[in-house]
């Protein structure tokens, strides 16, 4: 049996005909509830298979008409490519004929038919009625320019040319794409005896294979693969398009319920906030208000929460706004996915549209970041590269995981690392760690922080030559790599020029020294050269704070160099001490104290300061008691 990975779905009001219908097409009635059966109700969905003429076999959902069981037929209708709108010629359109209709819209369902059943027991001039009737409803819809077929399922009259003409545009449908991470909406689950746990639904994305570890969510329960069937047939994967049922080990069926998610671990979370676009139906008899109490529809999932209107004070019938649902439970989605809102009570249909984001905080309203973020973010969900960018652009200066990148987009990790270097390719994107991207304009804004902080700090300190590289890391609150790849381009744009040391220069910067701190200068330079091994403490300085300042740029400038205690060092006193220490090490095997003591002229208070930076800086190293050239 080859699947044609297509799912055909019915639409209208209670008793119209969509049951019969299945039947009359597919052979096999799909009210499979004895309360179905009983009262002649469609209460829950129901699947069949339909052979086309090819043999190809593609998918039938049947969803409830009544408007108590609104919510069963927006689980059914989340998965379907394609629909047959059901209209009695004795009715004619119905409330639930136009609910339906709209839903359909508002999921993105773009092709279909138009079944006038029930023939069979009115006039002829009634069916002629109940055609205008239908044309003038789906006007202005993506069925405005459908076929409509009289016909009766009971008699058989006019269904052989309404299957042709079904066959043919389920053979032209495009099939579902099975890209992406496997995941599955729950519409049903129970027990098999000596099976376990089975989980049914229409897969939305991906592939599954027997073997694979699936993960139910929001709970996170995990499982292995045991089984796998479409329309009733074991197969060996499934995959978007099929009607499916998995076979799933070690997953209780009492803990799995309609709404919840089959995926693939790793890529999914469960969220109690979405970004999405709203569009208000055209016919509501009210405005969508701020703080509107809703049921929110997303795949199979039924959750209740509120509707917060980001752009605007109310939406009117017909109107389009960025909103965030913010639900008492949690719901699994992902960016694109269709969704409806119902009115909390009464359960009237709101709208509908394409969920945005999973939002991690609470979006404020009219602020123009938050909606600029998301006029990106809508514009980006048709390609996953877009996706990419613009995620990588709404995270900022920051260094984003390949794992995370792919969790965002919900992509496999290879198909995410072929994008991301097309983005480094074509200069969007910069990868400044293994496994870990950033945006270009990210980066710049990084660059242009750690040089702004840099020409900050050297305005608060006119007189200094560097500064500490570990102060501009502190201040601009970059890490790692990020912080060095920064440097790099800072220096590659003539703007800092990083030092042996530890010290960053900015670029054009020259010490403010008038005459009087340019002759201090000189005289603390002098002071330092001439006390050789026993310089002055600090307190001991003419000029005081003046002095202090001076001080830092000698050491800035390399002339002087603290080695800790206090203490300061001019630097050609430093190096002759240098070495000294070397010809003392290798004339004894290892450091003579004393004689080094009485080769420097030097005592025991500067002495030991000097020794420990040497140690420091990897000339000396410690060897029980004594001290000894460190190997190279």
């Amino acid at each position: 049996m080859e699947i044609q990975p297509i799912v055909i779905g019915t639409a209208g009001h209670i008793d119209h005909g969509k049951s019969s219908l299945v039947q009359a097409l597919s052979g096999i009635d799909p009210d499979r509830l004895k309360e179905e059966k009983a009262r002649g109700l469609t209460i829950d969905l129901g699947f069949a298979p339909l052979r086309l003429d090819d043999g190809r076999v593609v998918g039938m959902v049947d969803v409830p008409g009544h408007e108590r069981f609104i919510k069963n037929m927006v689980a059914g209708a989340s998965g379907i490519d394609l629909v047959v709108l059901v209209v009695a010629a004795d009715d004619g359109v119905m409330p639930q004929t136009r609910e339906h209709l709209a839903i359909m819209g508002l999921l993105g369902v773009q092709r279909g038919l138009i079944a006038l059943t029930k023939i069979d027991i009115v006039d002829p001039e009634l069916v002629e009625l109940a055609a205008e009737d239908v044309r003038e409803t789906v006007a202005g819809t993506f069925l405005e320019d459908a076929p409509i077929f009289p016909l009766s399922s009971k008699t058989g009259t006019g269904l052989d040319e309404f299957k042709r003409a079904l066959f043919t545009l389920a053979a032209e449908t495009t099939p579902r794409s099975s890209e992406g991470v496997f995941r599955m909406p729950v519409q049903r689950v129970f027990s098999a005896k000596g099976f376990g746990t089975i989980v049914t639904g229409i897969p939305v994305a991906g592939r599954a294979r027997i073997g694979d570890v699936l993960e139910v969510l929001p709970k996170g329960q995990k499982g292995k693969l045991r089984g796998i069937q479409a329309y009733k047939e074991t197969v060996d994967e499934g995959r978007a398009g099929h009607s499916t049922a998995l076979n799933i080990a070690d997953v209780a069926h009492h803990e799995v319920e309609r709404g919840m998610v089959v995926a693939t671990p790793g890529f999914f979370r469960a969220a109690r906030m979405v970004g999405a676009r709203l569009t208000v139906l055209r016919d509501l008899d009210r405005p969508v208000t701020d703080r509107m109490r809703v049921r929110l529809h997303t795949g199979t999932a039924e959750v209740v929460g509120e509707l917060v209107l980001l752009d605007s004070e109310q939406l009117d019938p017909g109107e389009s706004g960025l909103v965030q649902l913010r639900l008492d439970e949690p719901v699994v989605c992902a960016p694109g996915d269709p969704f409806i809102v119902r009115l909390a009570s009464p359960l009237i249909t709101l709208g509908g549209g394409s969920i945005l984001e999973e939002s991690r905080y609470r979006l404020k309203r009219f602020k123009d970041f938050v909606l600029d973020e998301l006029a990106k973010q809508e514009q980006s969900l048709r390609s996953v590269r877009d996706l990419l960018d613009v995620g990588l652009l709404r995270a900022g200066v920051a260094l984003v995981t390949t794992e995370d990148l792919a969790r965002l987009v919900k992509r496999p990790r290879t198909e995410v690392e072929a994008e991301l270097a097309e983005l480094v390719t074509a200069g969007l994107v910069v990868q400044p760690e293994v496994g870990k991207w950033m945006h270009r304009s990210a980066l710049d804004e990084a660059v242009d922080r750690v040089r702004g902080t840099a020409v900050q700090w050297f305005g608060a300190n006119p007189h200094r030559a560097r500064m500490d590289v570990r102060d501009l890391r502190s201040a601009t609150k970059l890490e790692g790599k990020l912080f060095d790849l920064v440097l790099e381009q800072c220096a590659a744009r003539g703007e800092l020029r990083t030092e042996v040391g530890g010290k960053v220069e900015l670029v054009g910067h020259e010490p403010a020294l008038d005459e009087g701190r340019a002759e201090l200068l000189e005289a603390l330079r002098r002071t330092y050269r001439e006390a050789g091994f026993q310089p002055p403490e600090r307190s001991e300085l003419p000029g005081g704070v003046e002095a202090e300042s001076l001080l830092e740029l000698l050491i800035d400038r390399g002339e002087l160099v603290h080695v800790g205690g206090g203490l300061v060092f001019d630097s050609g006193a430093l190096e002759r001490a240098r070495a000294q220490v070397v010809a003392n090490c290798e004339r004894n095997d290892q450091l003579d104290i004393p004689q080094l003591r009485d080769a420097l002229g030097t005592t025991r208070k500067f002495l030991i300061p000097l020794l420990e930076h040497f140690d420091a800086v990897g000339l000396t190293a410690r060897q029980g008691s004594h001290r000894v050239l460190r190997k190279r």
